[in-house]
């Protein structure tokens, strides 16, 4: 049977780094095996969801090169959702509720203080017709639940191995609230099974939701998917990062901290498992040694530092053919030999508009020397200025006035450059120039 997987964001907010763990998760799991990625949009919710998130989760999943090979909304499957509601009531297993919040709340309260778990009793199923009739007189609409067995529900994890959850300690799910609307739990499996999903991947927080999912796939006709659950990132400190998340955002990575796609990619598909983090420069050589068996069962620590470390190393790695038009278009372009020799200190790609001035100026020469500068500019090599330039300038400056180390190379460096830190000078001087360089050593 063909892989097919399916990532399923609500168009409530934007996707962050969890998210996008789980998108990649699948995504590498289709990937490796040759199968199929899609992208469902859960927008059940109509209140809440709106179309401008749905486009901007689009768009960040594709800004990631997570390509979807199909696609679908929820909300245009109502009647698949309905046709599943008829055939469990058919079947007895979906019943009318009239317990009202505060009344759910108050049995909750009372169970816990009785050190009981907090599970539904059941109480609609004992209400005869007249009750219900009396109910509905008095203005109360039912929610609709699912009637799990009771009997323990057990399936081979794609990443936890063997797990049992056993549906008496569960309370009857709710599938469709007081107003009609569905929650999460019913259009999934609809959805699930319509669309042949082989394998649900998943964060370990759905473990208990899918014991109960597994018996509504049965319950309608249906074998559930093979099921893997992955544990959920936590912070450096190992502490939730629900709170961060916002902040996490792939728009707010994009745009406010100006990272590379493949540097999120390459650190999320590592952390976790027993693989050490490297960049990697495509998704397919992330796919190629793709494995759940590498997951570990710990939480995944995320740290937003680790991430800004992996993005630099991934810069220093790519060549100038893979970011010379986006060079382009911040006007950081002056070739190949800039590129190469700039890359090396770069934290962001947009640090190369900073440093593209040391060559194409303005620079501000820091001279504190005049005399030094001076006799640096009388023994600059004559013709063109190559690689081998700045060894032999240094050397001609080192034997006329006898410095070195750091009294002979940093007044150089602050006269050309602006600045105590930067690239390798003997790159930068041949992309200066012979006229430049006399020039900012005459202040």
């Amino acid at each position: 049977m063909s892989v097919k997987v399916r990532f399923a964001p609500s168009p409530t907010g934007r996707i962050h780094v969890g998210n996008i763990r789980t998108a990649l998760t699948n995504f590498l799991y289709a990937k490796k095996q040759g199968g199929q990625f899609v992208l469902r949009i859960d927008d059940t919710d109509l209140e809440r969801s709106t179309k401008a998130f749905e486009d901007g989760i689009k768009a960040d999943l594709t800004w990631l090169g997570l390509e979807w090979d199909e696609t679908f909304n929820q909300s245009a499957r109502f009647a698949s959702y309905d046709s599943a509601v008829e055939a469990l009531k058919a079947k007895g297993l979906l019943y009318a509720c009239y317990d009202s919040e505060d009344e759910l709340e108050r049995k909750r309260k009372i169970q816990r203080a009785q050190g009981k778990p907090p599970v539904y009793d059941r109480a609609a199923l004992k209400l005869t017709e007249a009750d219900k009739a009396k109910l509905e007189a008095e203005g109360r609409k039912p929610h609709w639940r699912f009637k799990l067995s009771g009997e323990p529900v057990t399936w081979t994890d794609l990443v936890r191995g063997e797990t049992t959850i056993d549906t008496a300690s569960l309370s009857d799910p709710i599938l469709v609230r007081e107003d009609g609307s569905y929650l999460y739990t019913l259009p999934s499996v609809v959805d699930d099974i319509e669309s042949g999903i082989t394998a649900i991947i998943r964060g370990e927080d759905h473990v208990t939701n899918s014991g109960a999912q597994i018996e509504i796939f049965r319950a309608l006709g249906a074998t559930e998917p093979k099921l893997g659950h992955h544990p959920l990132l936590v912070g450096p400190d190992g502490e939730k990062l629900s709170k961060r998340l916002g902040a996490l955002s792939v728009q707010g990575l994009r745009e406010e901290e100006g990272l590379e796609p493949m540097a999120i990619l390459s650190l999320l598909a590592k952390i976790g498992t027993s693989d050490a983090v490297e960049p990697r420069a495509d998704l397919d050589a992330l796919a190629a040694d793709f494995d759940l068996d590498k997951f570990s069962r710990a939480p995944a620590r995320f740290d937003p530092e680790e991430l800004k470390r992996v993005n630099a190393r991934l810069l220093h790695e790519t060549p100038y053919g893979a970011v010379s038009e986006r060079l382009k278009a911040m006007d950081a372009d002056a070739g190949e030999a800039f590129w190469n020799a700039v890359r090396p200190n770069l934290e962001k790609l947009s640090d190369a508009a900073t440093l593209v001035r040391l060559v194409n100026g303005p620079v501000t020469p820091v001279i504190e020397d005049a005399d030094y500068a001076a006799t640096a500019a009388s023994l600059l090599p004559e013709g063109e200025l190559t690689g081998e330039s700045w060894g032999q300038w240094t050397g001609a400056i080192k034997a006329e006035t006898g410095r070195k180390g750091r009294d002979l190379f940093l007044p150089l460096r602050q006269a050309l450059t602006g600045d105590n830190h930067g690239p390798e000078m003997d790159k930068l001087l041949p992309l200066m120039g012979r006229e430049r360089v006399l020039r900012r050593l005459g202040g």
